[in-house]
């Protein structure tokens, strides 16, 4: 199997309007997993072989659950078994298509 791209966003409910302390614990963990990720304000996307990408959300939201009585999460997967390097090829692809680079 090849490598995928996960959307992964989570939050605690119930903890107050500000989450961005437990989720900085989640980035953390993600950032030691060693797979390819990149942040922005509404999410993570990790890419990397299924399973791993698979154990590594469980242990975010393992983590996160660990802290609050309430998590929610969303994830959207994208798996193409015949590419590998998505997280910036797709941007590069859209970049050549524009003929113009894009704010990332």
């Amino acid at each position: 199997m090849g490598p995928m791209l996960a959307f992964f966003s989570i939050a605690p409910l119930g903890a107050g309007e500000s989450v961005s302390a437990a989720v900085a614990k989640v980035i953390a963990l993600i950032e030691q997993s060693g797979l390819e990720h990149t942040t922005d304000a509404m999410g993570t996307i990790i890419e990397g072989e299924p399973r791993a990408v698979f154990d590594l959300l469980y242990q975010c939201h393992e983590l996160m659950q660990s802290q609050f009585p309430r998590v929610t999460s969303k994830i959207l997967i994208d798996y193409r078994k015949d590419k590998t390097g998505r997280l910036q090829g797709k941007l590069d692809s859209l970049e050549e298509k524009l003929g113009h680079k894009i704010k990332r």
